[in-house]
């Protein structure tokens, strides 16, 4: 351990505090020497009797630190210090650093964490979602279980107080925040700039031999993904064929990834092409020299369409300061940045946490099994999105994993207890149950290792390849497989017939079976109602059906990139119980009337479709309330639910749609339209009212007004005007009280013996000692045959003449 290191200057202070305490933050810069001297460190305090486990965000990084903190105790990894990843471990004796999904299998299976002194969360800040739920578990732990195990996150670049804060919510006294300065090797930062009009492969390679040119030391070069780096690499070896060029990401095989990793045994100057796993943990010896593409690639979870897809998206500031300082790790280093220093400022700060972007599921199957049921109940530094969380919940109820009140089913407890998405646990569960245990976990392998087997769509393809791959990887894996499949057999015993690949698949996600929806095989509809396309060019083209394994892009444009094929016998035999034979109703607009059809589906998928000479008439039914409920204005008489709204009583749109099943069910029984007249429609739904509500609506919005003159005339009430009347003037001769409705003043719309309006009303005395004297002077002269009297009031109503009036004895 050099003394040289930076964090040596604070290491007393931690000590300290993790002495008087059991809760610190540190932050390190990079290359300050946190990850490999914290926790030999530890191992001298008297308080540290166990394990001291570390998690680290990654595979390589984690086996690299321990390798390298075994190597500076002169030891081998496995002794006093030791690693454990998914697919290759060698557990230490005292300090082992783990992967954070293993850490959270950990603490989910021993709550206590019997044996353990002491939890270093390194390199926090990028957010992970199992180093936020291991982070939360673990403090849960400490607040109610372990008062002495010591909790210390660390990292380069997160918010230290944020974090502090957090640990004194659970329950921490005290965690003091300790800041290292960091060893501050210059580093120059060059802005290239974007190249648009280039390919990013052609503008990598391009800034890639800049840097050749123009510094000396190893070159670290970021981009987005594996695809990118193997295109960067086929350029660079055609311009610098003597030179190594290394690609490091997590499907390349240990030994390549610690040659990534160390010098050029023969001192030559090497090319390390990394995706972001690269960023942080990792120090390439050797490297002086960054080149960062400025883009990264995450993982985002799309609720709609139930899948993760992959979104390249610009590096955050972080993220481009992280890869900027591995340049600088060990002397002055160069960082080439593909993008103008002027657009540096409008980069996110930060990469989004994955909490609030990834699928909650394998986070809320955990909590239940840990007896939390509300995620707000624990401490989080982002709380997980609550439409995330009822995302997740509604679809591990329907899985069969969780009661609806969110605790576990027997079910739910065999799924939880596989160190896997809840849905890959399903399948090899269902593998297990059907003596096919070891080929539902080699495929739960191959759907979470990306290159394992090829990089084929075809996953039985990919099955076939790994047979016969004899790589470290590839036996890695193979080994995990078959642990895996021994749990679940031990979980569930087997007592189905035997099945295949396909079928296992479609067991776990029953909703991703999907259907050829043209002769191309382009595209496909699935179970769960969504598109899906693929490259014509697959071998999976010509297939009736497949079981989707795994599909990238947004929800309307998501191409299938793992799939097994089936056929429609197959899906049909061993896929009975999801299929459903219903009778589906259909509007018909030209005719307007509904028809009936009987189908059979697979969710979404129709299998068979044709007439249904005796269908369900409740099916029938059903879609003529919808269509009625749809448009009940044009079906109701326009006045009816305005009077009711005028009345006070219980009668309006919303209690006619809620109360459907007792007035349109019984009037549309046995009917294919709605081809009946509006009277119909009121007075089913007057039906709906007591005795004692029937008199109040007639009482209190008559829809009728009786003039002096004996005639009769509809009372509007729907208008803005409402209640209001038309009718001729003469008809309220005589008339010297206005009228009302209740204490409603009726609104009097007057019109002249041809029907012309003249004026409105509610103050009809007003008007006859106002106005009227305008009107009658307009009216003598427009009708002169008609009464126009000075005093109306006063005279007798009626519509008559002048002379027939007095023919009448007027």
């Amino acid at each position: 351990m050099s003394p040289g290191l930076p964090i040596h200057a604070v290491l007393p202070d931690l000590l300290a505090a993790l002495r008087e305490g059991n809760s610190a933050v540190l932050v390190a810069p990079p290359g300050a020497g946190k990850t490999t001297a914290v926790a030999p460190a530890l191992l001298a305090e008297p308080w540290c009797k166990g394990q001291v486990i570390v998690t680290s965000p990654r595979r390589i990084a984690a086996r690299a630190a321990a390798e390298r903190m075994a190597e500076m105790l002169g030891e081998a990894a496995g002794e006093t210090v030791g690693y454990i990843t998914r697919l290759d471990s060698k557990p230490g004796k005292r300090i082992t650093v783990v992967t954070e999904a293993i850490l959270v299998n950990r603490l989910m299976e021993d709550q206590e964490l019997a044996g353990v002194s002491a939890l270093l969360f390194d390199e926090a800040h990028e957010r992970h979602l199992d180093s936020d739920l291991g982070l939360a578990l673990a403090l849960e732990t400490q607040g109610v279980l372990r008062p002495d195990l010591r909790v210390c996150v660390m990292s380069a670049t997160i918010d230290g107080a944020r974090f502090a804060r957090l640990m004194r919510s659970a329950g921490a006294a005290r965690a003091p925040v300790i800041e290292s300065e960091g060893r501050a090797w210059p580093l120059a930062i060059r802005w290239l700039g974007a190249m648009p009009e280039k390919r990013i492969e052609d503008a990598m390679t391009s800034a890639v031999l800049t840097a050749w040119r123009e510094t000396e030391g190893d070159i670290l070069a970021f981009l987005a993904g594996v695809g990118e780096i193997e295109r960067v690499r086929e350029r660079l070896v055609e311009r610098l064929p003597a030179t190594p060029i290394l690609p490091l990401h997590g499907q390349v095989e240990p030994a390549a990834q610690r040659s990534a990793i160390r010098r050029d045994p023969e001192g030559r100057r090497r090319i390390v092409l990394a995706t972001s796993i690269a960023e942080t943990s990792l120090t390439l010896d050797g490297v002086s020299v960054v080149v960062d593409s400025g883009v990264a690639r995450h993982a985002e979870f799309d609720r709609a369409a139930g899948t993760t897809h992959l979104v390249t998206r610009r590096a955050s500031r972080a993220a481009a300061a992280q890869r900027a300082g591995r340049a600088a790790r060990q002397g002055p280093g160069t960082a080439f940045c593909l993008w103008e220093e002027g657009g540096h400022a409008g980069r996110p700060e930060f990469d989004v946490p994955e909490m609030l972007a990834a699928d909650l599921a394998p986070l809320v199957l955990g909590l239940a099994r840990w007896g939390v049921q509300n995620p707000a109940s624990l401490q989080w530094l982002d709380a997980p999105p609550e439409p995330s969380i009822a995302s997740a919940h509604s679809r591990l109820e329907a899985m069969g994993a969780l009661r609806p009140a969110g605790s576990l089913t027997p079910l739910g407890e065999r799924i939880a207890a596989l160190p896997m998405e809840p849905w890959q646990a399903a399948m090899l569960l269902a593998g297990a149950q059907a003596g096919e245990a070891a080929l539902a976990a080699r495929l739960a392998v191959l759907l979470q290792e990306r290159g394992l087997g090829g990089r084929s769509d075809d996953l039985e393809a990919r099955l076939a390849r790994w047979e016969g791959d004899r790589s470290a990887r590839a036996n890695s894996a193979r080994r995990l497989a078959d642990g895996w499949a021994r749990r679940a057999a031990a979980l569930v015993p087997a007592t189905a017939s035997r099945s295949n690949a396909g079928l296992l698949l479609a067991a776990g996600r029953p909703e991703m079976l999907a259907k050829r929806r043209d002769a191309s095989g382009e595209n496909w509809v699935s179970a769960g109602g969504r598109g899906y396309g693929l490259d014509p060019a697959s071998p999976l083209a010509r297939a009736e059906w497949l079981a989707i394994g795994d599909a990238q892009g947004q929800t309307k444009g998501a191409r299938i990139t793992a799939a097994i094929a089936l056929t429609q016998a197959e899906v049909e035999r061993h896929c009975g119980h999801l299929i459903e034979a219903r009778t589906v109703a259909r509007w018909n607009e030209v005719d307007q009337r509904v028809e009936a059809r009987r189908e059979r589906r697979l969710g979404a998928i129709t299998l068979a479709s044709g007439p249904d000479p005796d269908p369900d008439h409740r099916v029938i039914v059903d879609m003529l309330v919808e269509k009625a409920l749809a448009d009940l204005g044009k079906r109701l008489p326009p006045d009816l639910l305005a009077r009711a709204g005028f009345a006070r009583v219980p009668l309006d749109e919303a209690v006619l749609a809620t109360r459907a099943e007792d007035w349109l069910v019984p009037l549309l029984d046995k009917r294919r339209d709605l081809d009946l007249p509006p009277a119909r429609f009121a007075e089913a739904a007057l039906g709906l009212l007591s005795w004692e509500e029937r008199q109040a609506l007639d009482a209190r919005a008559p829809r009728q007004f009786t003039s002096p003159a004996g005639t009769s005339h509809a009372i509007d009430y729907a208008s803005a005007q409402a209640p209001s009347a038309e009718l001729r003037v003469q008809a309220l001769f005589g008339l010297d009280r206005h009228p009302l409705i209740g204490s409603t003043p009726l609104l009097l719309r007057l019109t002249d013996p041809g029907g012309k309006p003249m004026q409105a009303t509610r103050d009809l005395p007003g008007f006859w000692r106002g106005s009227w004297a305008d009107v009658r002077k307009a009216g003598k002269s427009r009708y002169p045959k008609h009464r126009w009297p000075e005093e109306p009031w006063a005279e007798a109503p009626s519509l008559k003449t002048k002379n027939a009036f007095k023919n009448a004895g007027g």
